[in-house]
């Protein structure tokens, strides 16, 4: 009994510390393990996606499709089942919560490896299931502080860096090591289990929200289903387009995501493995660069209604970008590093800052992972949805065609729903 005893007291030894400790401290040691964590993340994720699986099909599907799409229902699913369970989560819970639902994961490319084609797809259905978890467990100790769009700020860019990084390590195994495309996801996961563990068990020891920061961003706990009820019957008309919106952003960066090894092939990168970390991280500093300095803003009204103006910057880069790009005026480099800078400038507030603003803003006692799954569940629902109409439609189309498509039809109808939404919120306002 006494072993456990001297773990506890060191534990809470060390929060104690970093809860004394400069607020910078804390803000650097919470941004780097949060980063850390879901970064590795995506090393059980994203791999797979740069594989081609050449010369497979199931079912009259390219064998690459039905993997993406059964990973995406598992990914859909888990979020269904977060908006219950992570709105429910108590904060001791979830280093642990996340060093599970990994090793589940892990497990599972380690059975997509053993099982033959294509038979093992259902194991790559299973790998979507936990890890559609982890976002929710991770924000869940960035949260609720004055600092949390710094903090979430720099753990958003772990969406765009990890997913390049995690398809560059993929890309390394294969055309370097020579692993097969079935092995390759399992031996990716081998590359990313250590630093994982060692930063959960880090981030596990951030300590909780102080008394200023419940004064300003309010109190952050589990949500009964009476207050999930609610808070849908107050604000679900004014989240019903803001939610559409974030579904477009959702897709277009699944797409771009799973997908990209097929638009940088077709646009002259086939054989450049370092494309897809040394894009995504010119991105991710540009995001951070412009949406990091948000926890300057004190007036949480203000900061909430600016989040929009953000989404609707972002929705016109992507748009102008491409229409530039079939101008002939940048090179297919440029517009994808632009227009994928505007994907993630529209979509990274949602999972940054947007609902920890609103939820402070308008005094809602609960916690950003019940409003963000709700979102995410839909949002990964339409990715379903237009995986499987482009495989049905069938007509002839590039690439670079299929994404000029969704990039115009996001951005005219994005743009139209978040000012929408925009009004509808600032009425809600008004009445409180």
């Amino acid at each position: 009994m006494e072993a456990p005893n001297i773990l506890l007291q060191g534990k809470q030894t060390i929060k104690e510390r970093l809860g004394n400790a400069p607020a910078w401290v804390l803000i650097f040691y919470v941004s780097i393990t949060a980063f850390s964590v879901y970064a590795c993340m995506y090393g059980f994720r994203k791999p797979f996606t740069a594989a081609s699986f050449e010369g497979i099909t199931f079912l009259g599907l390219p064998y690459k499709t039905v993997l993406v799409i059964s990973q995406t229902i598992g990914y859909m699913l888990s979020k269904f089942i977060g908006i219950k369970f992570i709105a429910g989560m108590q904060p001791q819970k979830r280093a642990a919560n996340i060093i599970k639902l990994i090793i589940t994961a892990w497990l599972s490319l380690l059975l997509f490896g053993v099982v033959p084609a294509p038979y093992n797809f259902i194991f790559m259905f299973i790998n979507g299931l936990p890890l559609g978890m982890i976002w929710g467990l991770v924000f869940g100790f960035v949260e609720g502080r004055r600092t949390t769009e710094l903090m979430g700020a720099v753990l958003a860019t772990s969406f765009i860096f990890a997913s390049g990084l995690a398809k560059t390590v993929g890309k390394w195994l294969v055309v370097e090591l020579h692993v097969s495309d079935f092995w390759m996801p399992f031996a990716a996961g081998g590359v990313f289990i250590v630093p994982l563990l060692i930063s959960t068990w880090l981030l596990g020891k951030t300590p909780a929200p102080t008394a200023d920061d419940i004064a300003h961003r309010n109190v952050r706990k589990p949500m009964t289903k009476n207050e999930r009820i609610t808070f849908i019957k107050h604000f679900g008309m004014a989240l019903i387009p803001i939610i559409i919106a974030y579904i477009m952003l959702t897709i277009l960066r699944d797409f771009s995501e799973d997908f990209a090894n097929e638009l940088w092939s077709e646009t002259g990168y086939k054989k450049s493995p370092g494309i897809f970390a040394q894009t995504s991280t010119i991105i991710s500093v540009v995001i951070l660069a412009v949406i990091g300095g948000f926890f300057l803003i004190k007036n949480n009204y203000k900061a909430f209604q600016l989040n929009h103006v953000i989404i609707i910057i972002g929705f016109s880069l992507a748009a102008g970008a491409t229409f530039m790009y079939h101008l002939h005026y940048i090179s297919p480099l440029i517009w994808i590093v632009c227009a994928s800078s505007g994907l993630y400038l529209g979509y990274v507030p949602y999972n940054c800052f947007y609902f920890e603003r609103m939820l402070a803003a308008y005094k809602v006692p609960g916690n950003v992972g019940f409003v963000m799954y709700i979102a995410d569940a839909f949002g990964y629902m339409g990715t379903v949805v237009v995986l499987l109409v482009k495989e049905m439609v069938h007509f002839k189309y590039s690439w670079v065609d299929f994404f000029t498509m969704l990039f115009y039809t996001a951005a005219a109808g994005g743009i139209l729903l978040t000012f929408v939404s925009t009004g509808l919120f600032a009425k809600l306002y008004k009445k409180k």
